[in-house]
C-alpha cells in the first residue's frame, strides 16, 4: 500500500495531514515538492486524478500569484501550469495519493476520505480541533 504526500513541512496543513497519515499507522512517501517539484506531466496527471481545474490547485496566499497576474480568468491552463513550474509555491498543497485517490486535502481532515487505513487514535489538528475521536472515527 504505497501513499504519497506532495509535503511542505513549513505548512501546518500539511504538517496535520502528514500526522493523520501516520495516525492510521501508514509511513507515506515524502516529497518536499519545493525541494523537488512534480515535472509538468506528473502534475498534469495528479490534477487529472482529482478531477479539478488547474487553477484550483494554484496557491494565491504568500506566492507571487498577484505579481504574475495569475488572477486573470483568461489566463489558459498552459500559462497557470507554466507559473507553476517556474514557481513551485504556486502549487498548493498538501496532494495526496493513494490507492483510493488523489485529493488536495485542504482541510487536513480531507486525508481521511482517502486513506486505505482506519485512524489508530484519537487525532487533534496543531490548533486544537480534534478531528478524530479516541476510538479512531472521524468527528464532523
Amino acid at each position: 500500500m504505497t501513499v504519497t504526500i506532495y509535503h511542505n513541512p513549513a505548512c501546518g496543513t500539511s504538517r496535520n495531514v502528514l500526522a493523520l497519515i501516520r495516525n492510521a499507522k501508514i509511513e507515506p512517501a515524502i516529497i518536499e515538492y519545493l525541494k523537488t517539484p512534480p515535472s509538468r506531466e506528473t502534475l498534469i496527471d495528479l490534477i487529472a486524478r482529482m478531477g479539478v481545474p488547474v487553477r484550483s490547485v494554484i496557491r494565491e496566499k504568500d506566492t507571487p500569484f498577484a505579481e504574475l497576474g495569475l488572477a486573470n480568468p483568461a489566463l489558459p491552463d498552459a500559462a497557470l501550469l507554466d507559473a507553476m513550474m517556474a514557481h513551485p509555491i504556486l502549487i498548493n498543497r498538501p496532494i495526496v495519493v493513494t490507492p483510493l485517490g488523489v485529493k488536495l486535502c485542504r482541510p487536513s481532515e480531507t486525508v481521511l476520505d482517502i486513506l486505505p487505513a482506519a485512524q489508530r487514535a484519537a487525532f487533534s489538528k496543531e490548533d486544537g480541533e480534534t478531528v478524530v475521536d479516541p476510538a479512531g472515527r472521524r468527528i464532523r
